[in-house]
């Protein structure tokens, strides 16, 4: 399949034959135009798109939203997600709502997520909720290149059956990795697998009995002792007067800070997130937290 690269301002689709299983890619660049963050490549090949950017904060920070037209990602499908914020740029990427990952039908769906961020630039990386149906077969692979100065957050949440709907995760596999570099230096490294129906997730090691799980990671800066102490109490309160039994906590680490959700309800997680984002991000990005519209939609 040819791909093309495409001028900033112009979007184009790259037609291929029908085939059982999608295959889609999404290739994103930013850059900095004297203090203007732009959006100068966008190339994608199946059902990946990124809408027009957005400057809800002003020229200094891109906008982007991706979506996945489908609506949800079949066994078998395979998304490839990359995105280069070049020198001095700073972007914000996040989805209008959950991805959806149905049953396997014997085939194991992936996504492949790579990140590079330049010197001097930021990146957030914030989708909202993952869902996996009963029996989805999924593998999640996130790599992070990151120079030496710049600033990241990334976030993501897992939602295993559609509690909502009555449905439990009782059958799949859903296997995750995710690293995370520093000018070549591993600083994060992180892999699992979970299976349906078994042990793991009742073990206190794994999904403790819950059903959401949510991680938010940041790097570029950091929090002081009484900060740390604020963001513990805050997402703590928060959590556990919408859910009952939540476990949440947060620690920071040489290089970078961790905050964690476990729990039932996706809902109490996306509050969850938005909360250590707006705590983290005035810290890590060196800007005020102002939630995107898209979030509220």
């Amino acid at each position: 399949m040819t791909r093309t690269e495409l001028a900033p301002d112009s979007l184009q689709e790259i037609s291929a034959p029908a085939k059982a299983h999608w295959q889609a890619s999404l290739q994103l660049g930013f850059a900095d135009d004297q203090g203007t963050s732009r959006l100068v490549k966008r190339l994608h090949s199946g059902p990946l798109r990124v809408q027009k950017p957005l400057y809800p904060e002003g020229d200094q920070t891109c906008h982007a939203i991706i979506i996945h037209p489908p609506g949800g990602v079949i066994g078998g499908d395979i998304l490839d997600i990359s995105a280069t914020v070049s020198q001095n740029s700073h972007a914000l990427i996040t989805t209008p709502g959950a991805a959806k990952w149905y049953r396997s039908n014997a085939y194991t769906s992936k996504q492949q997520v790579c990140l590079d961020v330049a010197a001097g630039a930021k990146l957030e990386w914030l989708p909202q909720e993952t869902i996996f149906f009963d029996d989805a077969r999924v593998m999640l692979h996130q790599t992070i290149n990151l120079a030496a100065d710049a600033r990241y957050i990334g976030a993501d949440i897992l939602c295993f059956g559609r509690t909502a709907s009555g449905e439990t995760y009782n059958t799949g596999e859903i296997m995750q990795h995710t690293e995370i570099r520093r000018a070549g230096k591993l600083i994060w490294f992180e892999q699992g697998s979970l299976m349906g129906g078994t042990s793991a997730m009742q073990s206190p090691l794994a999904l403790a009995g819950k059903t959401v799980c949510a991680t938010v990671i940041a790097t570029g800066g950091s929090l002081d002792a009484n900060a740390l102490t604020v963001l513990r109490e805050q997402t703590r309160q928060l959590a556990e007067d919408r859910d009952t039994g939540a476990q949440t906590g947060a620690s920071q680490l040489k290089s970078l800070i961790v905050a964690r959700y476990l729990g039932n309800s996706s809902e109490v997680a996306r509050h969850w997130m938005q909360c250590v984002w707006q705590h983290l991000r005035p810290a890590v990005i060196g800007m005020p937290a102002a939630i995107p519209r898209i979030w509220n939609t």
